[in-house]
């Protein structure tokens, strides 16, 4: 016999799914191509409705987390696909490279963000992409927002420091003087 599902529930996840699905979408855009953007993201809306009594008063950062947790297996599952497409590729090689998830309109930034650690890169992400709060992003990274406080600080400096680099700019108090050299 099919199971009746209850109305009142449905009518509460459809109102839900109204507020997470365009957010969550521009999340998972950003971090992944559009094919797996778009598995992911049925992937968490799944999740969402088998724990709809478990989501919080702002369901949205714990969405964000549960599409993080979602997008990390569907990449694991990306690297057991190249593991074995490497082991096959030495009997027969392909005629060509498909490239990856397209680059941004800002080059110099994703150039910065890859040169940080992961978790850096996503701290700012988070921040300013997704413009959460510290406590937003400390739900999402199941961290304390002290913490997170913290972290997004430090990254922020990092990446400023990186893009600084990038365009030859030096960090501050490290100018280049010849005043009490011996020449």
């Amino acid at each position: 016999m099919a199971e009746v599902v209850d109305d009142a529930r449905r009518e509460r996840f459809e109102s839900l799914a109204v507020t997470l699905i365009e957010p969550l979408r521009r999340y998972l855009a950003r971090r992944a191509d559009p094919t797996t953007a778009d598995d992911v993201l049925a992937e968490t809306l799944l999740v969402c409705w088998r724990r709809l009594e478990e989501l919080p008063g702002d369901p949205l950062p714990w969405a964000y987390r549960v599409a993080a947790n979602c997008l990390a297996n569907a990449r694991r599952g990306v690297r057991r696909q190249e593991r074995l497409a490497a082991k096959v590729a030495v009997v027969d090689p392909p005629a060509s490279v498909v490239p990856g998830p397209g680059d941004t309109e800002a080059p110099d930034l994703d150039a910065a963000l890859a040169a940080l650690r992961d978790e850096d890169a996503e701290l700012l992400r988070l921040w300013a992409w997704e413009q959460l709060t510290p406590a937003e992003i400390a739900e999402v990274l199941d961290i304390t927002p002290n913490a997170a406080s913290i972290r997004l600080h430090r990254a922020r400096e990092k990446l400023r420091a990186e893009l600084g680099a990038r365009k030859g700019d030096r960090p501050a108090g490290h100018e280049e003087s010849d005043e009490g050299s011996r020449s």
